[in-house]
């Protein structure tokens, strides 16, 4: 565990003890804490979650100037440059995707994002960038 400064040794152990613990110990440590524990998947973020929110406790957490500073910004992900057009084979039909300015046209219609288009496409649910190979899946 890295190093935090002014952490008690109490905190350290307690934090090093989660990593020995699984997906439905790190919920029982949640619930224990904060109530209803989210419903993540990943033991990997969950157990980041549940240290940074110990370490918050105990240490104070972000100072005011730091939360001020964060309020209302945002990081902006990436997105096909306006005028490219996406194309995707899905159960033997192309589909295309032409990016617009502030949306994405697809078989004539206008959409806000591209998982509204893979949703169209599919039927279900699925991450657009991911569907429209955009991003390596993890």
């Amino acid at each position: 565990m890295p190093d935090v400064a002014g952490a008690t040794p109490e905190l350290e152990s307690e934090i090093e003890a989660l990593h020995a613990l699984g997906l439905p110990g790190l919920r029982a440590v949640w619930s224990k804490h904060w109530g209803c524990a989210p419903r993540l998947r990943s033991a990997k973020l969950l157990r980041l979650m549940i240290a940074w929110r110990r370490q918050a406790e105990v240490l104070g957490g972000l100072d005011p100037e730091t939360r001020r500073r964060l309020k209302g910004r945002f990081i902006p992900r990436w997105r096909p440059p306006v005028g490219a057009r996406l194309t995707k084979e899905h159960r033997g039909v192309l589909h295309r995707v032409e990016v617009g300015v502030h949306d994405f046209t697809y078989a004539g219609q206008s959409y806000a994002s591209l998982s509204q288009i893979a949703r169209a496409i599919t039927g279900v649910r699925w991450n657009g960038p991911r569907f429209f190979g955009l991003r390596q899946p993890q």
